[in-house]
């Protein structure tokens, strides 16, 4: 576990640290995802991040839940952001990933409030707004509880015009993380446009693994960390949480030794265990 008196972008350019690992949605094999509770097992866990999703209510409030609806994990046919937050905490959510076959949990739909109030000082959270028009919103409420140096916000940046969308968002102390598709062809290009916000980290996809490790010492210049999914998702390509625990060394390892320092996974004691044993 971290020392609770670092920051985000102090923790994540440290150049001693090994991998860090992100819980997705927290870890939720033994608790609903985005609970409170995942959080909590998370931490306990060992992670050192934990990724959260951010919609907004009917009546304000900022609230963590993936999906636009409360189906999958509150076997409710609304839509999650037209319920006032007096009623989505009247929700219990199923356990785990949710679905018809899991039970319901004891676990309500929880604020972001009460997520930051359980993240700061013990793990750092990753914060993925459904709708980015909250940035400013968000920022604040992470200001006001006093997490601000412990979350991230995030989105694409491909153009210029990204840019300056992001510049336009009152997000003062908050840490920026990037996000973008590298290739061959675009690399410089990416890495300039970039370069006018200096994110502290950027969730990066890429055409080939050559092509990141090939750059790694543009990305220390950058001071960048880099960040990949290996979620069981179509956009994870070949690198799969799936693949990791049937081979580690040739999804995890491989990451890790082209200079991916930043892994989010649904399987996170899995990749615990897996970086304890390469430090062995």
């Amino acid at each position: 576990m971290k020392e609770t008196h670092m920051n985000y972008k102090d923790f994540i350019a440290d150049p001693a640290r090994s991998c860090a690992v992100v819980a997705h949605r927290g870890a939720w094999h033994e608790a609903p995802e985005n609970s409170l509770a995942a959080i909590e097992n998370a931490i306990a866990l060992g992670c050192d991040i934990v990724e959260l999703d951010v919609r907004k209510s009917a009546d304000g409030e900022l609230f963590l839940m993936h999906d636009d609806t409360l189906e999958r994990m509150a076997g409710i046919d609304r839509d999650a952001e037209s319920l006032t937050m007096a009623e989505l905490q009247a929700i219990m959510l199923r356990e785990s990933d949710g679905g018809e076959a899991r039970a319901v949990s004891d676990q309500p739909i929880p604020t972001l409030k009460q997520a930051l109030e359980i993240i700061r000082g013990r793990i750092f959270a990753d914060l993925d707004l459904k709708d980015r028009g909250l940035f400013s919103e968000v920022a604040a409420c992470a200001r006001a509880m006093g997490a601000a140096a412990y979350v991230d916000l995030k989105t694409k940046v491909h153009s210029l015009a990204d840019v300056h969308w992001v510049r336009d968002q009152n997000i003062d102390g908050v840490p920026f993380m990037g996000m973008t598709r590298f290739t061959a062809e675009n690399i410089g290009d990416s890495l300039a446009v970039l370069a006018n916000l200096s994110p502290f980290m950027c969730e990066i996809r890429f055409d080939s693994l050559e092509t990141i490790a090939h750059h790694r010492e543009a990305f220390a210049r950058a001071r960048m960390a880099l960040w990949v999914n290996t979620l069981d998702q179509p956009g994870s390509g070949e690198w799969t949480d799936s693949a990791a625990l049937a081979d580690p060394d040739l999804i995890w390892g491989r990451l890790m030794d082209a200079g991916i320092s930043v892994i989010q996974t649904d399987q996170p004691a899995a990749l615990k265990s897996y970086i304890k044993a390469r430090q062995a």
